[in-house]
């Protein structure tokens, strides 16, 4: 298993109050393939610095987590399909 971080934006129209269960969706994404989630941390909504499917502001999210490198690739490909997240990154940790 790897170290990774996952940084996600959520749209803005999202509420406040329904964030953390779109973070859950997403750890349960992440613990159905295997892997091990770490601390959760929101950023908050942050202004872009550039629009991005007409958004201006975002909601952040980051999550260290464990998983392995072919379960990652499918995650990545999952995410890209949720119409509730912006835009997301997928970094592989350490060498």
């Amino acid at each position: 298993m790897r170290d990774y971080e996952l940084t996600v934006i959520f749209r803005p129209e999202i509420a406040e109050e329904e964030i953390p269960a779109e973070i859950e969706k997403v750890s349960q994404m992440i613990s159905q393939r295997g892997g091990v989630v770490g601390e959760v941390n929101r950023w908050g909504r942050k202004r872009l610095a550039y629009p991005i499917k007409h958004c201006r502001e975002g909601n952040y999210v980051l999550t260290p987590f464990k998983m392995d490198p072919t379960s990652a690739l499918e995650l990545d490909k999952n995410l890209r399909s949720s119409e509730r997240i912006l835009r997301h990154l997928l970094v592989r940790l350490g060498e």
